[in-house]
């Protein structure tokens, strides 16, 4: 078995990990607006690159720009990013209060979250599948033998298996975070 099938299953894992990130809980998280793109002088830059960004309580995350002039710009970019929270400028810094959510809103990320798990699983999968048919070529072109196979093939099930396994953990969690509130 190659290391290029752990690494892109390990890959897998880490992209979802940050999806459900973005995933709202009702409590305040950087990783909220991480991925909001600002314009600022001509040029696209992600937001946690031009300002920081810290959570002094539960509901609440402040944006302080090291640029003050950028202020505008990254007010902007957070209405578009359809966050669900309006920013409001408070001198040199912009507060986000961050919603409590409803239960109807819960199970609805609770789905998507689950949706978003499911392709993450299909991800890990489909390495597992292109590692499976490589290793089959091998054996028949008679570059491994049969029980090297059989070791690869039973490698890469338990690979697979604490990968999945893994997406499963990180959705539990999240998904309780997201029903407790």
């Amino acid at each position: 078995m190659s290391g290029t099938a752990a690494e892109r299953m390990t890959k897998a894992v880490e992209a979802f990990g940050k999806d459900l990130g973005g995933f709202r809980t009702g409590r305040a998280s950087a990783s909220l607006v991480e991925r909001v793109t600002v314009e600022h002088y001509g040029a696209i830059t992600p937001l946690n690159q031009m300002a920081g960004i810290s959570v002094p309580e539960n509901t609440l995350l402040v944006i302080q720009p090291w640029d003050r002039s950028a202020i505008p710009a990254i007010e902007k970019a957070l209405n578009n990013a359809q966050l669900g929270m309006t920013p409001a400028v408070d001198g040199g810094v912009i507060r986000l209060r961050v919603p409590a959510m409803t239960e109807e809103r819960r199970k609805d990320l609770v789905k998507q979250m689950g949706k978003r798990a499911e392709e993450a699983r299909v991800e890990i999968r489909n390495v597992r599948r292109d590692e499976q048919e490589a290793v089959k070529k091998a054996e028949k072109a008679k570059e491994i033998g049969e029980d090297d196979a059989r070791r690869q093939l039973e490698a890469l099930q338990k690979l697979t298996d604490g990968k999945i396994a893994e997406i499963d953990k990180l959705t539990a969690a999240k998904e309780r975070e997201v029903l407790e509130g």
